[in-house]
């Protein structure tokens, strides 16, 4: 039996309302880094493999873990965010801003839609989902802790609750609805254990996440 930790990243820019461009440079806050160091001092036993995406901000968030646990061996897998729209399009726009051509792809409805150059089809993301299912499924560590992102958190989370990882318009207007009802804040962690090729859910972790702001301005 293997427990893995799904991990989300600490707050990022995007998250925050600032302007930012490539998802994959996008980097988390000071908050962030608060959160990260929440995560890192959350762990009671040492994990076997530490694994980010390629997007700056999960290996931002991990840093903390990492210089906890330094020999620990490391990876990255495909795991970062559902990048749905175009570069050219997200270019120096805020999460507000997006909002409207979210609203628009979204409504497309079209699993194979592609927006643009640097853009994923929702297909593609959920080709993901199912990549790291068999990936947990064949894992030969007894700890893993997977820095990921919130939107292919919640993903997989419904791929694992509905059994499905097809890519059809219906699977896709159902994930979408699952968007506001999965609340996995910042630096949230969503437990796993599989046992005989099975993944069973565990809760989603916050109780390490408290505002250090508001601790340090306490009378």
């Amino acid at each position: 039996m293997a427990l893995v930790w799904l991990i989300r990243h600490g707050e990022s820019e995007a998250n925050a309302g600032f302007p930012t461009d490539e998802q994959t440079n996008i980097q988390i806050t000071e908050k962030g880094h608060q959160q990260a160091k929440q995560v890192a001092s959350f762990f009671s036993q040492q994990p076997s493999l530490i694994v980010t995406s390629p997007f700056v901000r999960t290996k931002q968030t991990a840093q903390a873990t990492i210089d906890r646990f330094s020999s620990v061996a490391q990876a990255e897998w495909q795991v970062q965010e559902f990048n749905y729209l175009a570069t050219a399009r997200r270019k120096n726009t805020t999460l507000a801003e997006r909002k409207p051509m979210a609203e628009e792809y979204w409504q497309r409805n079209d699993p194979f839609y592609v927006d643009g150059e640097g853009a994923e089809s929702f297909a593609e993301m959920m080709s993901r989902v199912h990549s790291l299912q068999r990936q947990i499924k064949d894992l030969q560590e007894e700890f893993v802790a997977i820095f990921t992102h919130g939107m292919f958190m919640r993903a997989f989370l419904w791929s694992l609750i509905f059994n499905s990882v097809e890519a059809t318009p219906e699977t896709m207007y159902q994930v979408r609805v699952s968007l506001d009802f999965f609340n996995i804040p910042n630096g949230a962690i969503l437990k796993l254990k599989t046992q005989e090729r099975n993944i069973w859910l565990g809760g989603v972790l916050t109780t390490h996440l408290f505002d250090l702001t508001a601790l340090n301005n306490a009378d």
